[in-house]
């Protein structure tokens, strides 16, 4: 596959006829964005070869609008019958852009918020071989967090550590940015029809990439806010992600640390799990039973409860320290 076992040295932009020699395809989830997607279409430059605009039963009917007032002939319409959500809508265009062949496939929500110009360094790492997936990162300067909303600031630094406990990259920032590529043939590995289909398909496309040692890079950018509504709530996501963050890092740890690769440091995360729940148990019951009788527990029964907890702690903490250092460093394209 071209740009994928061999890094290129630039993207170079087409002359005027000529087809880019990296086939880099776009998908754009549309749901309630008719009155954006198409200036979103209109600034996506000739280093994109295939449009592929998904409308997610969109009550705007955006795809209608795009088919007829959209001449550009990169653009494929996607319709779905029902609204299967920004992850359901990406998994259709994967599959639509596996299926023509892309080299490298670019999301880009339709609301404006994603600048196309972009593209071209988004994608940058992905032809020189240095990853696999790339995504935007909105955190790297103190310009870009000062236009964005205090809210998504705030929910994006608490979803930010669930994220790296839960994917294991660790040195990403910003893991629910939307604006992504990845290459063709890793996308193939990847079990498509069993990542989440609604606003957590960022985070959990993270974790699947973990799981199959693929190298992320994170990619600084400005993050844009108009007057778009956001479909995205953090309030009412944030218990919803924090319960599918613990899931899935249970799920990464039985798959990276028990099944591939068992070590001292799996032993310590079990025995420091179970030595953390048998202190805090035994401590509140006890804190309890003796609190209600208004007497002070005696000091054998709160060292039963603190000693436990201490070495617990940290064991836990050694196996973090050493689950963030256990980075997939060789691109997984290299390897396939």
């Amino acid at each position: 596959m071209p740009g994928a076992t061999t890094a290129v040295s630039k993207i170079a932009e087409p002359a005027e006829g000529e087809r880019p020699a990296c086939r880099i395809a776009v998908i754009i989830p549309a749901y309630k964005v008719a009155a954006y997607v198409l200036d979103v279409i209109a600034r996506m430059g000739p280093e994109v070869r295939q449009i592929y605009v998904v409308d997610d039963c969109c009550p705007e009917m955006s795809g209608k609008r795009v088919q007829e007032e959209c001449a550009d002939p990169r653009v494929t319409v996607l319709f779905h019958q029902s609204n299967k959500g920004v992850g359901g809508a990406m998994v259709t265009g994967y599959k639509q852009a596996l299926a023509d062949r892309a080299d490298i496939v670019v999301k880009v929500d339709g609301d404006g918020q994603m600048d196309p110009r972009f593209i071209p360094l988004l994608v940058r790492p992905l032809i020189e071989g240095r990853g696999d997936y790339s995504k935007g990162n909105r955190f790297y300067t103190l310009d870009s967090l000062r236009t964005m909303p205090r809210i998504r600031v705030f929910g994006n630094a608490v979803l930010s550590f669930m994220a790296k406990l839960s994917t294991g990259y660790w040195t990403l920032f910003d893991p629910n940015n939307g604006y992504t590529a990845i290459l063709g043939v890793v996308l193939a590995e990847l079990p498509l029809d069993k990542i989440s289909q609604r606003y957590f398909f960022e985070t959990d496309m993270l974790f699947r990439l973990n799981t199959i040692q693929a190298v992320v890079v994170d990619v600084p950018m400005k993050a844009v806010y108009g007057a778009e509504p956001s479909n995205l709530k953090v309030s009412q996501v944030i218990f919803e992600f924090s319960w599918k963050h613990l899931v899935n890092f249970h799920k990464r740890f039985f798959y990276n640390y028990l099944l591939r690769n068992f070590s001292a440091f799996s032993i310590e995360f079990i025995v420091g799990t179970a030595m953390l729940i048998f202190a805090t148990i035994f401590g509140l019951t006890n804190w309890y039973h003796y609190a209600s009788r208004g007497v002070l527990a005696p000091t054998g029964v709160i060292m039963v409860a603190v000693l436990p907890f201490i070495v617990g702690l940290q064991f836990v903490l050694s196996f973090l320290h050493w689950d963030a250092r256990n980075l997939p460093r060789d691109p997984l394209h290299h390897r396939l």
